[in-house]
């Protein structure tokens, strides 16, 4: 057979051939703007896909209501609850109510407060422009652990409620249901009425003790990571804690620190507490046992922070006749005392007034008369005010110790000279010294008690100032918020213990303070004689005259402005009423002669604490003597 070849007109006929089909590629080869768009087409459709994906694995995904088959694959993992997840409100919706006082968005899933804004009050400085939220981006849930019949575990914070709106009158009801069935369920009822910072909120179940085991209370769960909402962080982390009621009106509050616990039994309610806002929650049935717990998140105070304390709730909801019915309340709102008494709740208590004495000079004397001042008269004006009022009042008790300090003044000589003549004898010296106070009529005991007197007044101070919610982003003067300190200057580092500014107000009333001590320190030394066995009380107000202002200064440069103005105010007219009694009230001739008269004449009968310590002393005195002959 003859072999074919591969002619000439054969191999051009391949390449052209060849060359068509190049040109028929290149013609319809897609353009780069195409290429682009098929390829973000292929990347969204991807996210698509990731995101479905996503959603299956974090929720059960809703299904018409009657499809038998998905809603068996979901009771497998929901149990009587899979009928939540069927109906059209299984999504991630939220339901809004508000009033003129607060903003509450309630989230389809697990039927919790997921945002809680104050409408009236602003963050961190006035004119901000960033509202006070105590509850937003996740920072608080609020769960109910639900125990079935089946030997389940669930949580409502991951279930979708039913949201139902309406309204009665001006107040705005929102029905939230977790239901097992058309007619079982388990609701939470929020109340808002106008112009109220206090919400209802009922929780109760219908038709579920075929679904829960009711043999144990529910758990009823409430956390919360407190956001930070003042200019100190150190001030807001010291007033940010969890405080309670119990047993018919005890209140007490869990120790600040790192995982801190308390268990009260019968609780009235509990209160997320920072500085000057706080959520609270009330119940009419007192919870039986709860735990409550908190954990300090702002370790270091010199660096800035989102969340200031971890605060968790755990109470238990018991079951009445195989259901749960809770009366209970939400408060969202301000600290303030007056705001909270209004109430009648007792949720006053949450403000620190101090206890016993303390407390109800804070009550009866500075919440009255600062509210009625300031309500008239700017916040500094009325501090000032404040301050001359209470120093006018405690003058009567300044003027009895400086007339005391006087007497002891003109008797020094003839204590000196008894410590000469008994120097080898301090208990006769002792002795000799206590009917010298009888015969001249003088009593060392009547300057230190009213000195002890001014002393629960100044304590209250310390307590009202800082809880005083009305200062809050008040301005006077230099200072722009008189609840927080008065910076005039910025340090570029940060002092231990003195912090990263400088606070005008606490430099005022340092030196205040000095030249007060200044004036008083000579008449206390010399009315105090040096005894025996006892520390060189002359040389310790010599160092006291520049330790105290120096305490002043580094403790306070971090507190409220209004407290160091109202020491400041204090010092000045203290150093004032001090220097009109000095020269124009005491004359130390007429106490001298008045004491010369008195040693004339027969001494008075001592006291029964007097007569008691001479017996004391001539007791130790005679047993020193046996001793001796042994």
């Amino acid at each position: 057979m003859e072999e074919k070849k591969l002619d000439l007109n054969s191999i051009i006929g391949f390449v052209l051939i060849f060359g068509i089909l190049l040109w028929i590629m290149y013609q319809n080869k897609p353009s780069e703007a195409t290429i682009a768009a098929d390829k973000a087409k292929k990347e969204l459709l991807a996210k698509e896909a990731k995101a479905k994906a996503a959603q299956a694995l974090a929720a059960p995904t809703a299904v018409v209501a009657g499809d038998s088959t998905q809603l068996a694959q979901l009771q497998k993992t929901l149990g009587g609850f899979a009928y939540s997840a069927t109906l059209p409100s299984a999504k991630n919706d939220v339901t809004t109510i508000e009033n003129d006082f607060v903003l509450l968005k309630i989230a389809n899933k697990g039927g919790y407060i997921v945002e809680a804004t104050l409408k009236k009050f602003e963050k961190f400085e006035k004119n901000s422009g960033q509202l006070v939220s105590l509850i937003k981006d996740n920072n608080a849930n609020l769960n109910i652990q639900l125990q079935t019949n089946d030997n389940r575990v669930l949580n409502t914070k991951d279930l979708y409620f039913e949201p139902s709106l309406s309204k009665v009158g001006a107040d705005q009801i929102l029905s939230m249901k977790l239901k097992a069935g058309a007619n079982e369920f388990l609701e939470y009822k929020y109340i808002l009425k106008p112009n109220d910072y206090m919400v209802g909120f009922d929780v109760r179940s219908q038709g579920l003790n075929k679904v829960l085991n009711t043999a144990k209370p529910l758990d009823l769960q409430w956390n919360m990571k407190t956001f930070r909402s003042e200019k100190s962080i150190a001030y807001e982390n010291r007033f940010t804690e969890i405080r309670y009621q119990y047993e018919e009106g005890k209140h007490n509050y869990v120790s600040d620190g790192k995982d801190k616990e308390e268990s009260p039994e019968k609780v009235d309610y509990i209160a997320f507490k920072q500085h000057f806002f706080a959520s609270i929650l009330l119940t009419n049935t007192p919870f039986e046992k709860t735990s409550l717990k908190s954990n300090k998140l702002a370790l270091d105070e010199t660096k800035d922070t989102i969340f200031i304390k971890d605060l968790k709730a755990t109470a238990p909801l018991a079951f009445q006749n195989g259901e749960v019915d809770y009366k209970m309340n939400w408060y969202f709102g301000p600290t303030d005392y007056t705001t909270l008494k209004a109430y009648d709740k007792d949720i006053e208590k949450i403000v620190p007034l101090g206890w016993g004495l303390f407390g109800w000079i804070n009550k009866f004397i500075f919440i009255p008369l600062f509210g009625f001042l300031s309500g008239n008269i700017s916040y500094g004006i009325a501090i000032i005010i404040f301050t001359i009022i209470i120093k006018l009042a405690m003058s009567p008790i300044t003027y009895k110790s400086f007339l005391s300090q006087a007497k002891m003044k003109v008797l020094r000589p003839d204590i000196t000279e008894l410590g000469e003549k008994y120097k080898k004898d301090p208990m006769k010296k002792q002795q000799e010294t206590m009917k010298l106070y009888s015969k001249a009529g003088v009593n060392p005991m009547a300057g230190c008690i009213p000195a002890l007197i001014q002393i629960p007044f100044m304590y209250a101070s310390f307590q009202f100032f800082p809880s005083a919610f009305e200062l809050r982003q008040k301005s006077f003067l230099w200072a722009d918020d008189l609840s927080s300190f008065d910076s005039v200057y910025k340090l570029p580092f940060h002092i231990p213990l003195y912090g990263d500014h400088i606070s005008l107000f606490p430099i005022l009333a340092a030196i205040a303070i000095f030249f007060y001590m200044k004036m008083t320190s000579g008449d206390q030394q010399m009315a105090a004689p040096q005894q025996e066995g006892m520390p060189d009380m002359a040389k310790m107000m010599k160092y006291m005259i520049y330790i105290s202002p120096i305490m002043m200064l580094i403790f306070f440069n971090s507190y409220g402005a209004g407290l160091s103005l109202y020491n400041f105010i204090s010092n000045l007219i203290t150093i004032g009423i001090m220097f009109v009694i000095k020269n124009y009230i005491v004359d130390s001739d007429k106490i001298h002669a008045q004491i010369q008269e008195n040693k004339l004449k027969e001494p008075k009968k001592p006291g029964k604490f007097q007569q008691r310590l001479q017996e004391a002393m001539e007791q130790a005195e005679a047993q020193k003597a046996r001793d001796k002959k042994k």
